[in-house]
């Protein structure tokens, strides 16, 4: 793809209408599809505050216009349009697109595995961005990490969940490699995008569903078709998010606006951080009152999803090289990071 070639357009531009220059008079105006509803908290929050410190930093040179999920493009397809030059940029978990690499899981979260904190240190000091950034050079994209929910919960039941066996034949909304740890104990794992996660348990296509956490899981209504919600979600200690550009558009960028925007994608990471802390906490508290029960995951199923995660994990590891790779340097910090929080932070956690 030549320089200078990433335009803008409507939803449900023509191509005709795709072919109109994106930039004149020294300004950029770029579309940014993202996976979510773009006004969606937290997650759709994350992108359009991205786009919006990056006018402002940038003094108006770099514009995003922000197309919610299904507008632009579809919502599983983001990086697909990216790779194929649609869009120059665009904003989604990593692992949306893991039928590309099923690596890409562990740049978003992978069951059992970091907290948000730990995945980013990771990231940033581990060598994780390294390993995303040659992964993604595969398929002529360039990664940003723009932000985390940290600990999830497990999901919504219509059900109580006591046992192994009470988990056999739902149909259960669930994404990531969480739904193929759920598969090895007998559920019906699906996978759709998050604004038809209500009408689907409303109408009894799903049993149970797993989509973030209190604060999005009560602006979505969830807690309005069942009150059994558990946690926490071992299939998603954290999940990142990130701002994916095709690298010819971003080679298009000159290195102050490149700057730039990875400034704005680790600023809205932190405000995406604390929206998710903050809220959670007061989400659950409403969620209480409103007759919500938050219950534990029961410990045999605990332990029976751990044992179907190592059967998923070993398989996608002989299945894929950069799977090996990516999985030996997250397991070494992971093994570090386990040990200083048993020491540090789960003492003090306990006491408080």
């Amino acid at each position: 793809m030549k320089r200078r070639t990433f335009l803008t357009a409507g939803a449900g531009a023509t191509a005709a209408a795709l072919a109109t220059p994106a930039i004149a008079q020294g300004k950029i105006e770029w579309n940014l599809p993202t996976s979510f509803p773009k006004n969606a908290p937290g997650v759709g929050t994350n992108v359009t505050g991205f786009a919006e410190k990056v006018a402002a930093m940038s003094d108006g040179r770099l514009t995003f216009k922000v197309f919610g999920g299904g507008e632009l493009v579809p919502p599983f397809g983001v990086e697909d349009a990216v790779q194929q030059g649609k869009a120059p940029v665009g904003h989604n978990p990593p692992y949306y697109a893991a039928g590309k690499n099923p690596s890409l899981h562990w740049f978003t979260a992978v069951p059992f595995g970091m907290t948000a904190a730990e995945h980013y240190a990771w990231l940033r000091y581990g060598g994780g961005q390294e390993l995303w950034d040659d992964i993604y050079a595969q398929r002529n994209l360039k990664p940003l990490y723009s932000g985390n929910s940290n600990t999830q919960s497990a999901g919504w039941f219509k059900s109580e969940i006591n046992s192994l066996d009470d988990l056999k034949g739902l149909n259960m909304r669930i994404a990531g490699l969480g739904g193929e740890m759920y598969r090895k104990l007998g559920v019906n794992a699906v996978l759709m995008p998050p604004p038809e996660i209500f009408q689907a348990l409303q109408s009894g296509a799903l049993d149970a569903a797993e989509w973030v956490g209190p604060f999005l899981d009560q602006a979505f209504g969830l807690q309005k078709i069942t009150k059994n919600c558990y946690l926490p979600a071992y299939n998603e200690p954290s999940a990142a998010l990130a701002i994916v550009f095709n690298k010819d558009a971003w080679a298009e960028l000159s290195p102050d606006l490149q700057a730039i925007c990875e400034a704005a994608a680790l600023a809205a990471s932190q405000e995406a951080l604390a929206q998710f802390d903050y809220h959670n906490a007061r989400a659950m508290a409403a969620l209480e009152a409103e007759g919500v029960i938050f219950r534990d995951v029961p410990d045999d199923v605990a332990e029976g999803l751990k044992s179907a995660w190592e059967e998923v994990r070993d398989e996608l590891t002989a299945q894929s090289e950069d799977v090996a790779r990516v999985r030996e340097s997250y397991d070494t910090f992971l093994a570090e990071s386990v040990k200083y929080a048993n020491a540090m932070n789960m003492p003090l956690l306990k006491r408080r």
